[in-house]
């Protein structure tokens, strides 16, 4: 599974705004300022999110982005499934039948249960962190996730 830049670039975007907190909305340029990025990417990557309904956003002078919903209720793995979606969905083998309507190992496949069982143990580990989690420091969440996931 490879995270495009894009999808880490939203997710740092989102853990911007939640760095904020309840009170406060961060603006384009705040967050672009903050995270290095340009003022057009960061304006694209925040209409996704919004899109996706992990922010809101407040029009006006003391307007801004602020979360959709608290830090502890945004499991990193809805985010990322949102904004590039899942490593194997159920639908995977029907786009890639080779050249028959049909897969040659539609009824008997090692590999599709292989990607099964990567995907339930990307999910495993993404459904467990939410945004609250990724705001602690690195080491507390190296140790947090070495912990529970040995």
């Amino acid at each position: 599974m490879k995270l495009t830049a894009q999808e880490e670039y939203r997710l740092r975007c989102l853990l911007r705004v939640a760095e904020a907190g309840e009170s406060e909305s961060l603006t384009i340029p705040e967050i672009g300022r903050a995270e290095a990025l340009s003022i057009a990417y960061v304006a694209k990557l925040m209409r996704i999110l919004r899109q996706g309904e992990f922010v809101k956003s407040v029009r006006g002078q003391t307007g801004g982005y602020t979360l959709a919903r608290s830090p502890e209720n945004i499991p990193v793995g809805e985010v990322l499934a949102v904004l590039g979606g899942r490593l194997f969905e159920p639908g995977f083998c029907d786009q890639f039948s080779g050249l028959k309507r049909l897969c040659t190992h539609s009824f008997d496949c090692s590999i599709r249960s292989l990607w099964r069982a990567v995907q339930s143990a990307v999910d495993s580990v993404l459904t467990g962190i939410t945004l609250q989690d990724l705001l602690q420091k690195e080491s507390d969440m190296k140790v947090r996730l070495q912990g529970q996931y040995r």
